[in-house]
């Protein structure tokens, strides 16, 4: 029922910036809560940022002071805002809904922070 399409990954040295964006479709009113996870090869998802419909944020504590997690006021887009970036934040990261009826994932956005 809900479409999520990210934006924004790339290529950025440590100590950069980088901002993602999720732009989220369908049923969009029966979204309670989005958040951003990431994988690297080998490894499982984790999550790194969430938000509710009342504006609540959680961080992972690998992220947190680093990583910002937002949505318009529509609720139609949530955005990552990463700074000091690190190599261990290389990962591809996905946008999640969750509703009652079910969760919803993105496609991913490759992020890679390399010198």
């Amino acid at each position: 029922q809900v479409q999520l399409v990210e934006s924004g990954g790339g290529l950025v040295q440590p100590g950069g910036s980088l901002t993602l964006s999720c732009a989220a479709s369908g049923s969009i009113r029966n979204i309670y809560s989005m958040a951003w996870y990431r994988q690297a090869p080998g490894k499982q998802r984790e999550l790194v940022a969430s938000i509710t419909s009342g504006g609540r944020t959680n961080y992972a504590d690998s992220v947190k002071g680093r990583f910002t997690i937002s949505r318009d006021n529509a609720g139609n887009t949530v955005y990552l805002q990463m700074n000091s970036l690190k190599p261990e934040d290389t990962a591809v990261y996905y946008c999640h809904s969750a509703r009652r009826q079910g969760n919803d994932w993105g496609q991913g956005t490759q992020v890679t922070v390399s010198s």
